[in-house]
């Protein structure tokens, strides 16, 4: 993201939601690109770089969650989602392809930068030195890359997502729950199964070993918990 001036793509088939998004981001400070094309869209986010992309689902070119399947398989940026029908069924969709946030039309200007700020502040890089309690380690959101003990680890986006939800509490427990419906989306709350396997692949992509900066505990029918190096040499646990 740029220090002074993020720039968004905005995606909609509508005229007047286009002029009333480009003039509410920009009156607030951001940079903005339009579009009413989903292929459009997928054509400018390979030629320039952007902090976030607000995506209408209904586009007449192509669904607007191909888009989202489509950018997911090369980028990371945040993706907010307006739909016209606030359907369940559309969310859990749309978060599953990996979309970061939901947003049903008619929605509230405020609300929305609300949520882009949000997005925005999970997806900025994270260095160790402003990583409270978690010397060594720090991630990075822009290269989608974890750095421990001076070596960085490239991750998936789940695997990132997964690991950036344990780092903003150090120390505590975040249930499993929490987890999956954050990562994976409503639709997978009680899939312990892939959190599990996840888990077991950060451990081993990360090489997570007794002088680690950080360790992933298990609180068995819990959670787990991203623990500094010095809690786990003094004993300081829960």
């Amino acid at each position: 993201m740029s220090a002074s001036q993020p720039k968004i793509l905005i995606v909609d088939d509508e005229p007047q939601i286009l002029r009333f998004l480009t003039y509410a981001l920009q009156a607030s400070g951001y940079a903005t690109v339009q579009t009413s094309h989903g292929q459009e869209a997928l054509r400018v986010l390979q030629s320039e770089a952007f902090d976030a992309v607000i995506l209408d689902i209904g586009l007449p070119d192509m669904d607007g969650k191909a888009v989202i399947e489509t950018l997911r398989r090369e980028l990371s940026l945040p993706v907010i989602v307006l739909s016209a029908h606030d359907q369940e069924m559309q969310r859990i969709m749309a978060l599953d392809l990996g979309a970061d946030d939901f947003i049903a039309k008619p929605f509230g200007i405020g609300e929305l930068l609300a949520r882009l700020r949000a997005c925005l502040r999970r997806s900025k890089s994270l260095r160790p030195e402003s990583m409270a309690g978690l010397e060594g380690f720090g991630l990075d959101g822009e290269s989608r890359e974890a750095e421990i003990d001076g070596r960085r680890v490239r991750l998936t986006r789940r695997e990132f997502d997964l690991i950036r939800l344990l780092a903003e509490a150090p120390g505590s427990i975040v249930r499993h729950r929490s987890l999956l419906e954050r990562v994976w989306g409503p639709a997978h709350v009680e899939d312990l199964a892939y959190l599990r396997v996840f888990i077991g692949q950060l451990r081993r992509k990360l090489a997570l070993g007794p002088q680690s900066a950080v360790q992933i505990q298990t609180e068995p029918g819990i959670g787990y918990r991203l623990m500094p190096k010095r809690n786990i040499d003094s004993g300081d646990q829960p």
